[in-house]
């Protein structure tokens, strides 16, 4: 048992070293080590063969994240098909909006934008794509946390818990509950705030054989606030998330 769990230990191992030097951007086999509670010999000896991958640099001491994991995330973002639907869809849709049009799907428990188009008067958040963030603080994330079974929602909350964003975010189990049996009955969901003050954002799953996304508009509080304009924009929306359903289930 002991022999064939250590390769599984030492893969652990490198990730948390991976993900240490993305945290300190960049870091050296002493900080490593102190940060991880391990000799330097063993945090040397991890830096050195990480950086003869194409995964890791060094640099007068210090080991650094490359950016083959950009490429990486690149490629597989192309494989996608549901991002290769979309972005046709989207892109339409930023230009008739002129708001911020988001594809966002589930990751590890996270909603994560897998892409983003950007119309005239769309917000600057500093967003990019692969951003994480808590499933129940967005309106994207929401849209989907409603179509996932109750089993999968409940050890999301659990691994995540519902974290503060901002004095809006929903962070009561049954407030959530309540929130997402709307988003069910409505068939889309709203936040206000929730994720950074100001903003708001309008959220429609795309709810495939194979996977639960979200398409979302986001605007200004203010801009979304006003009734006729969400209407409007609630029905290009689901035109539009109609559409890329309808083209990935019969498309080629």
């Amino acid at each position: 048992m002991g022999q064939s769990s250590r390769p599984l230990s030492t893969v652990e191992r490198a990730f948390e070293i991976l993900n240490l030097l993305w945290k300190l951007d960049g870091a050296g086999p002493t900080e490593v080590a102190e940060r991880l509670d391990v000799p330097d010999s063993t945090a040397y000896d991890y830096l050195r063969t990480l950086s003869d991958t194409p995964f890791v640099t060094r640099e007068k001491g210090n080991y650094r994240l490359t950016h083959h994991f950009l490429t990486i995330g690149g490629k597989m973002r192309y494989r996608n098909r549901l991002f290769q639907i979309a972005r046709r869809e989207m892109k339409r849709l930023a230009a008739e909006t002129e708001e911020l049009v988001g594809l966002t799907v589930e990751s590890d428990g996270q909603a994560l934008v897998l892409h983003q188009e950007r119309g005239a008067q769309a917000l600057s958040l500093g967003t990019y794509l692969g951003a994480a963030t808590p499933m129940h603080t967005t309106a994207a994330g929401k849209a989907i946390l409603a179509n996932l079974p109750e089993e999968r929602v409940a050890d999301i909350v659990a691994e995540h818990g519902l974290v503060t964003r901002t004095e809006h975010t929903i962070t009561d189990p049954d407030a959530l509950h309540d929130e997402l049996e709307q988003v069910r009955s409505d068939g889309y969901a709203l936040d206000w705030d929730e994720q950074v003050i100001g903003m708001a954002m309008i959220a429609a799953p795309i709810v495939t054989d194979d996977q639960i996304a979200s398409m979302t508009v986001v605007s200004p509080t203010n801009r979304l606030k006003q009734a006729s304009y969400q209407e409007e924009l609630l029905q290009q929306l689901r035109e539009t998330v109609n559409t890329v359903v309808i083209n990935y289930k019969y498309g080629t």
